[in-house]
């Protein structure tokens, strides 16, 4: 049974999940407030947090953060985050904030669907990214701007 956190303070955006993800044994708790996340994810660990990238004035990036330094900190166990993302260029905050996947709105059933299922699996989903980024990333789990000339870095000293 999939007990699924859900922070955004859009009410379409809670339905649009809900209503994608929702099976007989699926729970829900909805945080509109990213303070609440933290204090909903004690009751009842959550399987999965869908984290819109807008929810009031703490966003999903500074929610995923603050799940991953309660983690790290012992506070809370590992809870898997997908975040739903107002434009591709958002990928970036994601990446930094420690989601394991991220979907791009609008929203569809299917995608938040398969995406939740993947994630919660534990998989990931990078929407947004072109494959050789999502599947390789620099060492800090950054890829370069595609527009960088990797050959104008100044690395290589001109012979002669």
């Amino acid at each position: 049974m999939p007990h699924i956190l859900i922070a955004a303070d859009a009410e379409w955006v809670i339905d649009d999940v809900r209503s994608a993800l929702e099976t007989p044994d699926t729970t829900f708790v909805v945080c509109r407030r990213g303070q609440d996340v933290a204090t909903g994810a004690k009751g009842q660990t959550p399987d999965l947090a869908v984290l819109d990238l807008q929810i009031g004035n703490m966003g999903g990036m500074a929610v995923c953060m603050n799940l991953r330094l309660d983690e790290s900190g012992g506070r809370l166990p590992h809870i898997r985050v997908l975040m739903l993302l107002d434009r591709a260029a958002d990928t970036f905050l994601a990446r930094r904030a420690g989601a394991e996947g991220w979907l791009v709105k609008p929203l569809d059933s299917l995608r938040l669907r398969r995406a939740a299922t993947t994630v919660l699996r534990g998989g990931t989903v990078y929407e947004g990214l072109p494959p050789a980024e999502a599947a390789e990333p620099d060492r800090d789990g950054v890829a370069p701007p595609e527009d960088v000339d990797e050959s104008a870095r100044g690395d290589e000293v001109p012979a002669g």
